[in-house]
């Protein structure tokens, strides 16, 4: 794969020579959006959980996954920062957190994003195991080498860790693809 070969060029070699060289390259802010999906976050923050949708904004173009019945890619694009039009009602816009900078050109971005579709394909969309947050912080840790923050997923990794809270959270997969629907996924 593309990412992979160029993950690998990382180790080789080092040095003040490879820092002056970094220096020179164009850099591309990498910024997480993050969106409430519900009011309740409202008050469940001041405990450090919350209900989250995000997407990774990189050349003007925000990168989200949500799920649908198809064996193909399950990520999408929209414009930047406007998840309450595109996505529904029930999002609303919290914040965006600049995580780090690509040097990565607007082509490779494409190019990882459309790899990354094969291992995110809209069916195997789950609320709390392989959401929207477990893509973006692939993604982000791809053109990057950061991870999201701990907070924008952690109600998700507790649900998980607690058999008894998955079964009343998670529901069924007709009721979560349902959310994304009604947006046209662009095939990457």
């Amino acid at each position: 794969m593309f990412f992979n070969r160029l993950r690998s060029i990382s180790w080789l070699g080092g040095g003040a020579k490879e820092n002056r060289c970094d220096e020179l390259l164009p850099k591309e802010p990498v910024v997480l959006n993050v969106y409430d999906l519900f009011q309740i976050n409202d008050y469940t923050m001041v405990l450090g959980v919350g209900f989250f949708h995000s997407g990774v904004q990189i050349y003007g173009r925000e990168y989200g996954f949500g799920g649908h019945e198809f064996p193909m890619s399950g990520i999408f694009e929209i414009e930047p920062c406007n998840g309450e039009a595109e996505l529904g009602e029930s999002i609303r816009f919290r914040e965006s957190i600049l995580l780090g900078y690509t040097h990565f050109s607007r082509p490779d971005v494409e190019r990882i994003v459309d790899q990354l579709g094969a291992q995110f394909p809209g069916n195997s969309y789950h609320l709390t195991s392989r959401n929207c947050n477990h893509f973006s912080n692939s993604l982000v840790q791809i053109v990057c080498g950061r991870k999201i923050p701990g907070w924008v997923n952690r109600l998700a990794h507790l649900v998980n860790c607690v058999p008894f809270l998955e079964r009343c959270m998670t529901p069924r997969p007709s009721e979560y693809r349902h959310h994304y629907h009604h947006y046209q996924f662009q095939q990457y």
